[in-house]
């Protein structure tokens, strides 16, 4: 048996390839505001919430007027524009489908709001295939900060150290050390090995994961 019944899940990146529509997104939304903000700026940027993205991107808070019109209309373009052509990452169903026969909860933990993530999962195809999920509502501040990660931890309903998360960035890897979990990392998300240093452990993708996941920390 093995001692994981919890795995924490990430969605941008992680099971769903997204990150470049995200950036892009953004990048329109400030250019219809005149904002000259470059796709190289804001695509390492991608994993945090809105919340820390913003000001660091284009230098005012997030719930300032600006912030929450630039927020509003990256959301509109990203959907409109990029959500129905998206892809799952390689093996995300597969993945989720043994975790399930398993037996191990499934939980997401994204920074996307409730109406967002529902979609995002119905484009990754898994949408049948979670259990429990956190958002964007059930925290005060986005990853790094371990808020998100704290809360599906908690309707994991399981103690920490039988929990493994799984996510694609260096803020995922911050977000569960800070809340007492291991993180298996995923290279889907454009970064390199040295930028997930603290993971327990990193694979190219879901089915490579699955490939080895007698030998995981999930095994």
């Amino acid at each position: 048996m093995s001692s994981v019944h919890a795995v924490i899940l990430d969605l941008d990146g992680t099971l769903l390839q997204s990150n470049d529509a995200h950036a892009q997104a953004f990048v329109e939304a400030g250019q219809e505001m005149g904002l000259a903000v470059d796709f190289d700026t804001v695509r390492p940027l991608i994993g945090k919430g809105g919340d820390k993205l913003i000001p660091e991107a284009f230098g005012f808070a997030h719930d300032s007027a600006p912030g929450e019109r630039i927020n509003a209309r990256k959301k509109e373009i990203f959907m409109a524009r990029y959500l129905d052509a998206l892809e799952p990452t390689r093996g995300a169903r597969d993945l989720l489908l043994r975790l399930r026969d398993e037996g191990i909860r499934r939980v997401v933990a994204t920074s996307s709001g409730e109406a967002s993530m529902q979609r995002l999962l119905k484009q990754a195809g898994i949408d049948d295939l979670i259990e429990q999920a956190t958002s964007a509502s059930d925290a005060e501040a986005s990853k790094p900060d371990p808020d998100i990660v704290q809360a599906a931890l908690e309707k994991a309903g399981v103690p920490a150290e039988q929990v493994v998360m799984l996510g694609d960035t260096p803020y995922d890897v911050e977000a569960a050390a800070r809340a007492g979990i291991r993180l298996i990392a995923l290279r889907t998300g454009g970064w390199s090995d040295p930028d997930l240093q603290g993971a327990v452990a990193i694979y190219d993708d879901p089915a490579n994961l699955l490939e080895h996941y007698a030998a995981s920390p999930l095994g």
